[in-house]
């Protein structure tokens, strides 16, 4: 009897063993599993951007607002000048510089106003551009700023001058002082524009301004 129990007792316990035991995966699935794994990790990798190149053509005008100022009494030929673009650049209906984007250039020319002629101007060019990280050299036409001429307001103070001295020498001395009071007047009006420069221009931050590009341009913009 006790036996029989043992040989029962082993019976069970091999049983039991059998029946715990892990079954290996079939090879369909381990495949299946593998996939899976590699088409997640693409998913989760970033994508690269992908460019294309976008030319502008030698024309296209360029909307900017100064960021930096300008005048005929104080820049230097050379000087720095910076500006943002205040409208964007549009190719087909897409966007290929936004507004904002910044320019570089340099003061090319500077005069300041004469006392007896020569109008102030000051004049400058965009020679570089920064798009998404990336510069860019341009070629653009010269931007001028003029004083407005003076030869009214000179002849006024010439004349102003004459009057008031014709109307002195008429009082001190009749018909030929006013003559004499004229010249004199005259000549100190006269002295006054020569002693007295003209207006100068002036053009500061926020400045609207325009220009065109003088050399195609090629940009690399997203697709």
């Amino acid at each position: 009897m006790t036996r029989w129990l043992s040989a029962l007792t082993l019976a069970g316990l091999c049983a039991a063993c059998g029946g715990s035991g892990t079954s290996e995966p079939a090879a369909g699935d381990t495949a299946a599993a593998t996939e899976t794994a590699v088409e997640a990790a693409a998913e989760a990798k970033p994508k690269l951007p992908v460019y294309r190149e976008v030319t502008l053509p030698v024309g296209t005008t360029l909307r900017l607002e100064l960021a930096s100022a300008v005048a005929s009494d104080t820049s230097q030929v050379e000087d720095a000048v910076r500006a943002t673009l205040r409208q964007a650049v549009v190719v087909d209906g897409r966007t290929i510089l936004p507004a904002g984007t910044e320019l570089a250039g340099v003061v090319t020319e500077v005069e300041r106003s004469g006392r007896v002629k020569g109008r102030a101007r000051v004049a400058y060019r965009f020679n570089s551009l920064r798009y998404d990280s990336e510069r860019y050299s341009i070629q653009t036409s010269a931007i001028a700023h003029e004083a407005e001429a003076t030869k009214k307001q000179d002849a006024t103070k010439i004349g102003i001058g004459a009057g008031v001295g014709a109307a002195v020498g008429a009082v001190l001395g009749g018909g030929s002082g006013a003559a004499k009071g004229a010249a004199i007047g005259g000549a100190a009006g006269t002295g006054a524009v020569l002693a007295t420069r003209g207006e100068e221009v002036r053009r500061g931050p926020g400045a609207d301004v325009n220009t065109t590009l003088t050399g195609p341009l090629t940009i690399r913009v997203k697709t």
